[in-house]
């Protein structure tokens, strides 16, 4: 499996958070080519703003497991992770985080810049499927406006 096909799936959960009128985040968790959990945003349902797709994801993961730490997993996620969500991505000692579009207003990079916000041994891909991952974001904030 690729790179591309883990971050579809994340866009179908994107794709479901954007049906229910929530910010059109996905994330999916896998190790060894399975799916171990999945997560979008659900902010708005449950009234929690760290309800992001990256946490409900990790969540869902450690419980699967019976684990804290994720070195051997693989997140994809079609969104930048914020500056919150990498701190849980740091703790959890994910072995590589893949997404798609960049978030110039709410990702990492815009606080943390250059200097990486999560583990030292944790591998980061970005730009995979970048056009479909913020095409469903712009389209989201233009139905809003």
């Amino acid at each position: 499996m690729t790179d591309e096909h883990y971050i579809k799936q994340a866009l179908k959960e994107a794709q479901r958070a954007f049906d229910e009128d929530e910010v059109p985040v996905g994330a999916v968790i896998v190790m060894n080519e399975r799916i171990i959990a999945r997560g979008c945003n659900q902010v708005e349902k449950l009234t929690d703003s760290t309800a992001h797709a990256e946490i409900i994801a990790l969540t869902a993961a450690f419980n699967f497991l019976g684990s804290k730490y994720l070195p051997e997993a693989t997140m994809y996620v079609t969104v930048q992770p914020c500056l919150m969500c990498s701190g849980a991505l740091y703790w959890s000692k994910i072995g590589r985080i893949v997404y798609g579009a960049e978030d110039d207003k709410n990702g990492y990079k815009k606080v943390a810049g250059t200097t990486s916000p999560f583990h030292p041994k944790t591998i980061v891909v970005n730009g995979i499927l970048q056009e479909e991952c913020a095409q469903l974001m712009k389209d989201f904030f233009k139905a809003r406006r």
